[in-house]
């Protein structure tokens, strides 16, 4: 009798581990079974709205679920970051995480590690930075304005659409290496920058390329990029390089990263449906619109640009005296 009961018992639970197995595998293989929650640091419109926009259509085709994008402007873009940290770790709620994450670290405070406490799917794209004038400033070129900064300590004032992001650093850094002083007058934001550089209220801007058509259109002159390689549409502007600064600049990449102890099967669902997504056309013409490019990482290459990028991040705001004491 009590073999017989033991035998069904056994059984017993031999079957509810089957079917726990069962029930865990078919809930892997549903991913996605609703729809995808994509937040993102920035207000509808602009250089990272627009192509995640396009790329969450082509997404959600993939998956057939829809994948909706969720604005959370405000803290330079790291809202979706933070807010990661208590989300669940299912999969259905992604953030856009942009380069200025790898310094917060440095230049605020926060009780996380952005190596370590966010799992990265996939790097999609970088930002294109440069400095810009009104088309009647006395700068014809960056050298012009280096030599007014060098002979005016102080008075070069330029914008930016806020403190600590990539393009204030690598100014200070500028500054350093060519000893000479800025000054720095931060916005909220690239309109806000670019507005009052074309209303003279700062001598010049450096920003990301929401500047583009306002160049095209001859209402900015552009002096010099921050990319390693020369625009495609304007082959005439220098980039640092070209002018005789060589550094390696902050990061410019942004992609998306899900809570940490996602599972592995549902962030490689995510990541190869983007990556299909970021290949179609869509995408690349999104990003043209504002002079960028898709930049590929996978997710292993991406959680590993994280952990690099924080190191380096720190060493180039130790050279400027940016690191704030904890």
């Amino acid at each position: 009798m009590k073999t017989r009961q033991f035998l069904a018992g056994g059984l017993a639970a031999a079957a509810v581990g089957l079917l726990g197995g069962a029930s865990t595998a078919i809930a892997q293989e549903a991913f996605p079974a609703r729809p995808i929650k994509v937040m993102l640091g920035f207000p509808p419109g602009g250089s990272t709205d627009t192509p995640m926009r396009v790329l969450a259509e082509d997404v959600g085709r993939i998956l057939k679920q829809p994948v909706v994008i969720e604005n959370k402007p405000g803290a330079a873009g790291l809202m979706p970051a933070q807010l990661l940290q208590s989300a669940p770790a299912d999969g259905y709620t992604v953030g856009v995480i942009p380069g200025n994450l790898f310094r917060l670290p440095y230049t605020g405070t926060m009780n996380w590690n952005p190596a370590t406490d966010i799992t990265y799917v996939i790097g999609l794209t970088q930002f294109v930075y440069g400095v810009v004038v009104p088309p009647n400033s006395p700068f014809k070129t960056w050298d012009d304005l280096l030599a007014y900064a060098k002979a005016n300590p102080g008075q070069l004032t330029y914008a930016t659409s806020g403190a600590y992001l990539a393009q204030h650093i690598t100014m200070e850094q500028i500054a350093r290496i060519k000893n000479v002083k800025f000054n720095h007058v931060p916005y909220k934001g690239t309109a806000e920058a670019l507005n009052a550089v074309m209303g003279e209220h700062v001598m010049a801007a450096a920003d990301t390329s929401g500047w583009g058509q306002a160049v095209e259109a001859g209402r900015l002159r552009l002096l010099v990029t921050f990319n390693e390689k020369r625009m495609a549409k304007f082959p005439d502007v220098p980039t640092l390089k070209d002018v005789g600064i060589d550094f390696p600049p902050p990061s410019a990449a942004w992609g998306l990263a899900v809570p940490k102890n996602t599972p592995p099967a549902v962030v490689q669902k995510l990541h190869d449906a983007f990556k299909q997504a970021m290949e179609l056309p869509g995408f690349r013409n999104a990003l043209a619109q504002y002079y960028m490019e898709p930049s590929y990482m996978s997710s292993a290459q991406y959680q590993q640009f994280a952990a690099a990028s924080v190191k380096r991040e720190k060493t180039l705001l130790d050279e400027i005296g940016f690191v704030r004491d904890k």
